[in-house]
């Protein structure tokens, strides 16, 4: 068997035992992750099944390629309780891109110990085997950016229309993954053209622009077909084109009603900076050593690289700089890749690449003469120690917002009592309450439509009932009938959260506003049941009148 399968096989195996682990063994689910999954359960086992049910708000490659094991499901709800179908998905993807990773060290014909410790050193980082464990979106779009990279890297050699059309497969993937690859696609597109002129002389411009037009085109093209028909069947079905912007329950809502936005420009941006430096400690001296180097041999395959995977973290940077986004250390995850690349890429060409078709402006490297020891070393060494800046990052609450509970599984304690440490136990109980609150409709077997309820917080019910056809919720066509005259089409409960926040946008509460607290005339409290989560609300069940 060939390494790279070895090497797939073992890292999906890794990260799907971690990512059972924390899901099934430790409670600890992400929001997204299960917000996903709920989308694509919709799909399945909604009371109007539909694949337009996956929404739009967000990209769906995540959604879509969990489908097949969220069918299974409907036997073992289990499945979609614990996200265990985005472990599913997320671990193979996140071992797809260690492989991309070794391919670029062995492309190159670096020392076959050193691709090995460059690949082992980013499999094995904590953010990596975290999120290639625990089904959220990073997985796929750093699998399809690391591919993205490798090809671009190979057609600066060999000018060949296959690397350049798979590069811009790769990159059309990422954007349906996650929007930053919007960014990427845009400037590998500039990237290309400018190379395509440059390489071929200035002499006779005119002549020179066909080709490389063509080549931005063919690179650019399925990054601008997936953002225009994503877009276009989003406004056909939903009359919203980019509902990530102008939804209610989009990102830009999301922001205004959390409040989670930079307000200062130069705090985010240095934030940002700390951000990608915990993720790729080693990139100050990568960057200017790299760069020098690529310069003195006339190599572009360093600049590849850095044009592929900085744009993303310039794109993020801006977002948080402006107030578009929130200050997650995920966004910047593609300081990894670029680290890794660039310690590869301080080792001069070794063997000549195979290409299917060189083009026009390819050429066959010459194998370097001696072994590159000295430079291999530095690229070891810049890289070996980077993981334990990382796993240390990821226990700060200020710099990882998202991971810090994880020292509660990490360095698990029974006799601290902190405010801390309780609220890290918090955020591993998030979603027992609701798994607790499906539980019990569940066994009131209830007939079809008898629950109404948004999916705003409402998903993790929706993915631990083993009852979905029970609820109504937005993605079906006659919510909006529903939820104006609930008693005459059957409902006998809803489920309500607080009108503040996130709860804002519950479709529940902008039309019945206040209904959490009064019943508003249609309905008489049933139940309330305080939430074991962090930040997770406390739930209210009505019995319509």
């Amino acid at each position: 068997m060939r390494p790279t399968r070895w090497l797939f096989w073992g890292c999906t195996a890794l990260y799907l035992g971690v990512g059972l682990y924390l899901t099934v063994g430790q409670g600890f689910v992400l929001g997204d992750a299960l917000s996903r999954v709920s989308a694509a359960r919709s799909v399945w086992f909604s009371r109007d099944p539909h694949l337009a049910a996956i929404g739009f708000v967000f990209t769906p490659l995540t959604a879509l390629v969990q489908l097949p094991a969220v069918l299974l499901s409907h036997w073992w709800p289990g499945l979609t309780s614990w996200a265990v179908t985005g472990v599913l998905m997320s671990a193979p993807f996140m071992a797809g891109a260690v492989v991309q990773i070794y391919k670029i060290g062995a492309d190159r014909g670096c020392p076959v110990w050193l691709i090995w410790t460059v690949t082992a050193v980013f499999a094995l980082n904590p953010m990596i085997v975290f999120y290639g464990g625990n089904g959220m979106s990073e997985a796929s779009f750093l699998a399809m950016m690391c591919w993205a990279t490798r090809r671009l890297i190979r057609w600066c050699t060999t000018d060949d229309i296959h690397d350049l059309l798979a590069a811009g497969f790769a990159l059309g993937l990422a954007y349906l993954a996650r929007y930053d690859a919007l960014a990427a696609g845009l400037a590998v597109t500039v990237f290309v053209f400018a190379v395509t002129v440059l390489r071929r002389g200035w002499r006779n411009r005119r002549a020179q622009m066909r080709p490389a037009l063509l080549d931005a085109v063919l690179v650019g093209l399925p990054t601008a077909m997936a953002f225009f028909v994503w877009a276009t069947v989003s406004w056909l079905i939903t009359g919203q084109a980019l509902q990530q912007f102008s939804s209610t329950y989009g990102n830009a809502s999301i922001l205004a009603q959390s409040g989670g936005g930079s307000t200062d420009t130069v705090d985010a941006v240095l934030f940002s900076a700390a951000e990608s430096l915990v993720l790729g400690p080693a990139l100050p001296l990568l960057v200017p050593i790299a760069a020098a180097l690529a310069w003195r041999r006339r190599d572009l395959e360093t600049l590849a690289a850095v044009v592929v995977l900085t744009s993303v973290l310039g794109f993020a940077t801006y977002s948080y700089a402006h107030g578009m986004t929130f200050p997650f250390l995920r966004f910047y995850l593609c300081a990894l890749p670029l680290m890794a690349v660039l310690a590869l890429q301080l080792v001069p060409a070794g063997d000549p690449l195979v290409e299917r078709r060189r083009g026009p402006s390819g050429f066959v490297r010459a194998r370097f003469a001696g072994a590159p020891t000295v430079p291999a070393a530095l690229a070891a060494a810049l890289v070996v120690l980077t993981p334990a800046v990382t796993g240390a990052s990821m226990l700060s609450p200020t710099l990882s917002s998202q991971q810090y509970a994880l020292r509660s599984v990490v360095f698990p304690s029974s006799t601290d009592t902190s405010d801390r440490r309780e609220t890290e136990r918090r955020i591993l109980a998030s979603f027992s309450t609701e798994r607790e609150l499906a539980r019990y409709l569940d066994a009131l077997a209830l007939p079809e439509g008898s629950v109404l309820m948004d999916t705003v917080y409402g998903f993790a019910v929706y993915t631990a009932t083993e009852r979905p056809r029970t609820f109504v919720i937005p993605s079906d066509q006659d919510f909006t009938s529903v939820l104006n005259r609930p008693a005459e089409h059957g409902v006998q409960f809803l489920l309500a959260v607080p009108n503040s926040g996130r709860g804002e946008s519950d479709a529940v509460n902008r039309r019945y506003p206040t209904l959490y607290e009064t019943g508003a005339d249609i309905a008489t409290l049933e139940l309330e049941v305080p939430n074991d989560g962090q930040d997770q609300p406390t739930w209210r069940l009505y019995r319509v009148l």
